[in-house]
């Protein structure tokens, strides 16, 4: 800004400029803002790189991969579902209790004796059904766009074993209830299991693994012969602890590869 210029400023103006220096002009603000006012793209690339939240994103988006009818954003619909389910899901392990005796009157109190119980559980089912369905879509939309070429095969893979940990989530959830629907949804496709090949004792090939009733990938699902207070609580540690804790593991590697591979081109 020329002498000029600077003398032709109003009184508000330069006491304006003053707070303005004042306010950004100081080791506290640089230590924050560590590349100023982001007017370049190198600049606003800065910006990405240097922040703990906006570092995930990578640096540089095309305007198209901006666009609703492009990426219809299920990704982040499926993110977004994802948390809400596990607020909800921590909410109701305070009124649930996986035990046979109790898991169902436990469901029945939800309903008719918690205070907004009915609206909590409910926000969890629909939510765990939004987040089945937000995912194929996100995967067709990745599939149909040609998303999932090099470089991006690698992130692929990771997306598809998201989809099959999405799908074992509602599997074992589908117990907990410990109602006639879930009870008949397990049976049925944990007696799929025990038709798989090598580790099902009805399955081809599982005399050669000396596969039994007692010791196939059925037994080790449910944790015995049949549908029984064991199937309840694995079902129980696998829908809350173990897959949780691997799914949350894969989004954080999913989101690191979309940080380095970038969005995928227009159409």
């Amino acid at each position: 800004m020329s002498e000029h210029q600077s003398q032709r400023k109003t009184p508000a103006q330069k006491t304006l400029d003053l707070i303005s220096a004042i306010l950004t002009d100081n080791p506290i603000y640089k230590s924050i803002f560590r590349t100023g006012y982001p007017s370049t793209l190198l600049k606003r690339m800065a910006v990405m790189r240097s922040s703990f939240y906006m570092h995930i994103f990578p640096t540089k988006v095309g305007e198209h991969g901006l666009r609703l009818r492009y990426s219809w954003c299920m990704g982040g619909i499926t993110f977004f579902l994802f948390l809400l389910l596990t607020l909800t899901g921590v909410l109701l392990m305070f009124y649930y209790v996986p035990e046979e005796h109790r898991a169902f009157n436990d469901m029945k109190d939800l309903r008719f004796m918690v205070p907004f119980g009915v609206i909590l559980r409910n926000m969890h089912r629909w939510a765990a059904h939004g987040m089945v369905l937000a995912v194929m879509l996100h995967m067709m939309r990745v599939f149909y766009t040609g998303s999932y070429k090099a470089p991006r095969q690698f992130n692929w893979v990771v997306g598809v074993l998201l989809l099959l940990f999405t799908l074992l989530l509602s599997f074992t959830g589908y117990l907990l209830p410990w109602d006639q629907l879930g009870f008949w949804a397990v049976t049925v496709g944990t007696n799929m299991a025990s038709a798989s090949p090598l580790v099902g004792y009805e399955g081809p090939f599982h005399e050669l693994l000396g596969v039994q009733v007692d010791n196939d990938i059925r037994f080790a699902i449910i944790g015995g012969t049949r549908i029984g207070p064991n199937a309840l609580v694995r079902a129980y540690v696998w829908h809350c602890v173990g897959i949780p804790l691997v799914a949350t593991l894969l989004m954080v590697f999913h989101f690191w590869r979309i940080r380095k591979d970038g969005f995928s081109g227009p159409l």
